[in-house]
């Protein structure tokens, strides 16, 4: 009898499992004809504003080159953002994976909104991978008139999206990984950095070292283009076709929600970041150093969304062209390195070749993704034995060692403060050009998600990755070598005199080895 009951509950179960995939096959995306249309502001309009009046007698006397401005620093990347904010006068073009609903989450959100009171025009595009909780704040922002909100590659049951891997793997599998955040087509902050308290070091759990630039002349203006490819693209579906416009209840609910945070002590020190950090201000009065170099953009057709792109218009088609073939130094920062096994032949080639290869990514103690690690981790000893020297970031790079010892450095300069897990994604080719954007150098970004990147002909930003590389990252991570006897793999840790050597992976436990 209890067998025959147990029969029973799985032949219920599976048939309920049966009839919930049925269920999720029916339902379809909605239809995009409707959709609103909208350019990016002319550039005669753009002149205009008071950031292009700023700009335009400097691209005058630079011409061809855009103006760069390095944003190491976690809470000067954030500055940058809400002044642009403040600054923008006729629109404002926003794109990112991860949009948190944390203190500078929020802080952000309500800059666009206040930008839209003035009546600047917002478009927010954002992945629906990385908005988790965000619905009800992004429907209400979507419903001011300035404002339009859409996602990409949405999923269609809102309440618990994992299901919509299920149904519909392959597309759901496709994120947009790129990061801009652009005013009046005359300033973009492009990068690394999504938007929340782990990229702008406001949170006690897991800080991210990464990198942006704030850019002017051509670079924003190809940022722009690169906006309206996305937002006019057919993975780009408005909010309010997806979720429900918000009642007067729940709006009163997320404005008292919204006004606790903005009178949280977290917030008082970054709204202290953006008066004592005034870059913007200081671009819209001249005052701002610049850096003046050639800088090409390297973006993802985002037809790559629905796997519809060409070869030819992937980004890393593009970077093969922009940067050629390294003759002598290849240096590279990714957090995500996943090489496969063509990439570690590369690499290996390049060495062989008299290339000075030099990688930095992140150690198992401080990587966010521990599978990541381990597609890493297989390739490390081909990589050592190719002449490849690799660098891993400790989790507590820049905090006191502990046991008397001297305080480590961080990897500081170009990194900015250290975090306790690197994010940036740049590399440095020959001394002479300087890629920063959002690619991993991983199967992911290569195959599946979006990516944006701006790719630099700078002498001076290359020296600054040099000198990152000779300095900042051996004090702020292990250099991982072969035992010259056994050929097992050791961790080198040249904070400390003498240098400390380790026989298996710093600061883990056996189950995360295993």
């Amino acid at each position: 009898m209890r067998g025959a009951t147990g029969a029973v509950a799985r032949g219920l179960r599976a048939a309920a499992a049966l009839a919930l995939v049925l269920l999720l096959g029916a339902c379809t995306l909605p239809p995009l004809e409707g959709r609103s249309v909208s350019q990016v502001l002319p550039a005669s309009q753009a002149r205009e504003t008071a950031l292009g009046r700023a700009v335009a007698p400097l691209r005058e006397a630079h011409p061809g080159a855009s103006g760069l401005h390095v944003l190491a620093d976690p809470r000067e990347a954030f500055a940058a953002r809400v002044q642009l904010a403040h600054q923008a006068q006729r629109t404002l073009d926003v794109q990112y994976y991860i949009w948190r609903g944390d203190t500078t989450g929020t802080l952000l959100l309500e800059a666009l909104r206040a930008a839209a009171d003035r009546g600047v025009r917002v478009r927010l595009l954002l992945d629906d991978n990385g908005i988790a909780g965000l619905d009800e704040a992004l429907a209400i922002l979507d419903a001011h008139p300035q404002v339009e909100v859409r996602l990409f590659n949405p999923f269609l049951l809102r309440a618990f999206k994992p299901l919509g891997y299920v149904t519909d793997f392959g597309r759901a599998n496709r994120r947009m990984h790129n990061k801009s955040f652009t005013a009046d087509n005359a300033a973009t902050v492009v990068g690394g950095r999504n938007v929340g308290d782990e990229y702008f070091g406001a949170t006690d759990g897991v800080l991210f070292a990464d990198l942006d630039l704030l850019a002017v002349g051509p670079a924003a203006e190809a940022v722009s283009d690169a906006f309206d490819a996305y937002w006019r693209s057919a993975s780009a579906y408005p909010i309010d076709s997806l979720v429900a416009r918000p009642d007067a209840q729940v709006v009163a609910q997320a404005q008292s929600r919204a006004a606790l945070v903005d009178r949280s002590p977290a917030a008082a020190e970054y709204k202290e970041a953006v008066r004592r950090l005034p870059f913007v201000d200081q671009l819209v009065q001249g005052t701002l150093p610049l850096l003046w170099a050639p800088a090409k953009l390297l973006v993802d057709d985002p037809a790559k969304g629905l796997a519809l792109a060409q070869p030819e218009e992937l980004l890393l088609h593009h970077m093969g062209e922009a940067i050629g073939e390294p003759l002598r130094s290849l240096d590279l920062v990714s957090p995500y390195f996943v090489p496969t096994d063509q990439g570690t032949d590369y690499f290996v080639a390049l060495a062989a070749q008299g290339v000075r290869v030099r990688i930095l990514t992140n150690s198992m103690a401080a990587t966010d993704v521990l599978a990541v690690h381990s597609g890493y981790a297989r390739h490390r000893e081909r990589l050592l034995r190719g002449g490849v020297t690799l660098f891993e970031l400790k989790p507590d790079a820049g905090a006191p060692a502990q046991d008397g010892d001297k305080p480590r450095q961080g990897a500081g300069g170009l990194l900015g403060s250290s975090g306790s897990s690197l994010h940036a994604k740049t590399f440095g080719v020959d001394g002479a050009r300087v890629f920063v954007g959002s690619f991993n150098f991983d199967p992911r970004s290569a195959r599946l998600n979006t990516e944006l990147g701006l790719i630099v002909d700078s002498p001076e930003l290359a020296r600054r990755l040099d000198a990152l590389f000779a300095t900042g990252v051996p004090a702020a991570s292990w250099q991982v070598v072969r035992d010259p006897a056994s050929g097992a793999l050791r961790w080198v840790d040249a904070a400390v005199q003498p240098p400390a050597v380790l026989a298996t992976e710093p600061a883990t436990r056996w189950w995360q080895r295993a």
